[in-house]
């Protein structure tokens, strides 16, 4: 196993005792939130009456007199989706939603990733043709589909562009064009998905709908749909801030009551997850995945059609049908991975840190297009560096799509945008975020594309950044190893991206270590040799080697709803020798 370096750094940070939080939040919840920088206790858990309006989105009045008039009119509105999860959520969301307030003529449709490649690309504007819109929304997609965009107007199409990912120099041809990281655009929180932007657009349209006496009370209860927003948001990594916060707490409170809609509802049940305790974690690591193989092997049309069923048996079996695909994913990514760590071993010298790549480029002509997001984000976090994954567009293709994952620091899109202008036509087309872009380029120019993405790494990333870093909230005391702490630090979420999940760090000692399953590890542990002893486990951990007799550990504590009662469990992210 490669591995980077590890270094524990303590952000403890004291809650403000002034501060009027409920007598329910413990001290240690409170000094939690001071140390992601709450001291307000409203914005720890923000609801939905502190949601940011709409009104200062760019383009988005225009988008909701668009969509109205659309509606008015009768006319065919068709929805295009992405195929990952954030992608199949805001469809869903967008269908669900426009049927909700009046739309009588909604269709769908979403690119194959092994047929159109991503996005609204030319060809799937051919394929859309037969479905005579006279409106076409993209979800989660579309600030880089120029050619897809020029097609659908060159038919006579209006085109309303919904995305959040970050635009180029130039924009494309749509009619309307809502993404809150536009130039110059007012909204206050960047950090929305792609499910988010359409639910904020449908906002906008009840609201141009009531003014125009559309209904006969205040319209359709849109917060019905936060459970596909929630689930959209948190599988794509976006920060969650606090009005990002306030929409996964209200679409996990609906999870929660039983209310979610049937295909997420089944999708719950097929992962073994419990919809009463759902927690974000559970979304990330057991709905999201489920909902991605569709789209990575498949075709996200399945995922699609599970979010939009109503039918609780058909939904049943869309979400068995996910979970077998699923765990056909999880077989060629470990493939994929391990053939990954192959290549890399003899070339790379992480463990010492010196002399270290500072990021990687890989390509294997038999990868799957699919998954080769998930081998960079793993090794991205193995590795602690920037990595590119590399496959043919299809077998055999000359073509090569990428996927790019990211450390904090090193703006991954901006790295490819600075590849670009230094080297114009290498990369063919590109777009992302931050943390996680996609790219693609012939097949021949692999080696240039190496070579310049490494030096750019080379000449910009600062060295610091290589080293990793595991954020901890410091040590919990005797009294806090319990089920009501556990609890509290579950259900005082949600926690994600930008806003982590509480984690711990201390010296245990080794009582007893059971490897159970091929790669993870049970322990009994007593902390700094007191107390009762404690439950761990350590997923991944059979991989680092037998653990010593006496360890620092990075942790988190969570409810252990397996043996029930007052049972409590340590989650081991960290060990080293104490």
């Amino acid at each position: 196993m490669i591995a980077p370096l590890r270094r524990i750094r303590r952000r403890v940070r004291a809650a403000d005792d002034d501060a009027a939080w409920p007598a329910h939040v413990p001290p240690l919840l409170r000094r939690i939130y001071a140390a992601r920088g709450i001291v307000n206790p409203g914005l720890a858990q923000p609801r939905l009456d502190r949601l940011l309006p709409p009104d200062a989105m760019t383009g988005i009045a225009d988008a909701a007199i668009l969509l109205a008039d659309a509606i008015a009119g009768g006319r065919r509105i068709l929805v295009v989706g992405d195929f990952d999860c954030d992608g199949a959520t805001a469809c869903a969301v967008a269908v669900r939603g426009l049927r909700m307030l009046g739309a009588r003529d909604v269709a769908h449709a979403v690119p194959n990733r092994m047929v159109h490649g991503y996005g609204l690309s030319p060809g799937l504007v051919e394929e859309l043709a037969a479905l005579e819109p006279d409106l076409l929304v993209t979800v989660d997609h579309g600030i880089a589909c120029h050619q897809g965009v020029a097609a659908a107007k060159a038919r006579g199409w209006r085109v309303l562009v919904t995305d959040h990912h970050l635009p180029g120099e130039r924009l494309p041809p749509a009619d309307v064009i809502v993404d809150p990281n536009l130039a110059g655009d007012g909204f206050p929180s960047k950090a929305l998905a792609g499910v988010g932007v359409i639910f904020y657009v449908l906002l906008a349209l009840r609201g141009v709908l009531r003014g125009r006496g559309a209904f006969a009370g205040p319209g359709p209860d849109l917060a019905a749909l936060l459970d596909l927003v929630a689930v959209g948001t948190v599988a794509d990594l976006v920060p969650l801030d606090a009005n990002n916060r306030a929409l996964v707490a209200a679409g996990l409170r609906r999870l929660r009551a039983g209310r979610g809609c049937p295909g997420l509802s089944a999708l719950i049940e097929v992962a073994g997850r419990h919809a009463a305790r759902l927690t974000a974690a559970d979304i990330g690591y057991a709905l999201a995945p489920r909902l991605n193989a569709a789209g990575r092997l498949e075709d996200m049309a399945i995922g699609i059609e599970c979010l939009l069923c109503d039918e609780p048996a058909r939904a049943r079996e869309l979400a068995r049908l996910l979970d077998g695909i699923n765990a056909e994913r999880r077989g060629v990514q470990q493939t994929m991975l391990d053939e990954a760590e192959a290549a890399i071993a003899g070339r790379v010298r992480i463990a010492s840190g010196a002399g270290a790549a500072p990021a990687l480029c890989l390509f294997d002509p038999d990868w799957h297009p699919g998954v080769i997001g998930l081998v960079a984000s793993k090794l991205k976090e193995r590795l602690h560096r920037p990595v590119v994954a590399f496959a043919p567009a299809e077998p055999g293709s000359a073509v090569l799509r990428g996927s790019a994952r990211s450390i904090p620091g090193f703006h991954i899109r901006d790295a490819l945008a600075a590849v670009d202008a230094a080297e114009p036509g290498l990369i063919e087309r590109f777009g992302g975020h931050a943390m996680a872009a996609g790219l693609s380029l012939e097949a021949a120019r692999f080696p240039a594309f190496e070579r310049a993405f490494c030096a750019h790494a080379a000449g910009t990333l600062d060295p610091a950044l290589l080293q990793a870093l595991i954020d901890s909230d410091g040590e919990l005391q005797p009294g806090e190893f319990d089920r009501f702490h556990a609890e509290a630090l579950r259900d005082g979420g949600p926690w994600g991206q930008g806003f982590p999940e509480p984690l711990f760090d201390g010296e245990f000692s080794l009582l007893e270590c059971r490897p159970f399953g091929q790669r993870h590890l049970r322990l009994r542990l007593r902390a700094d040799g007191r107390g009762a002893p404690l439950d761990a486990i350590q997923f991944g951990g059979a991989e680092a080697g037998e653990p010593a007799p006496r360890m620092r550990l990075a942790y988190r504590l969570v409810p252990d709803d397996y043996r029930g009662g007052d049972a409590i469990q340590l989650v081991v992210e960290h060990r080293e020798p104490a």
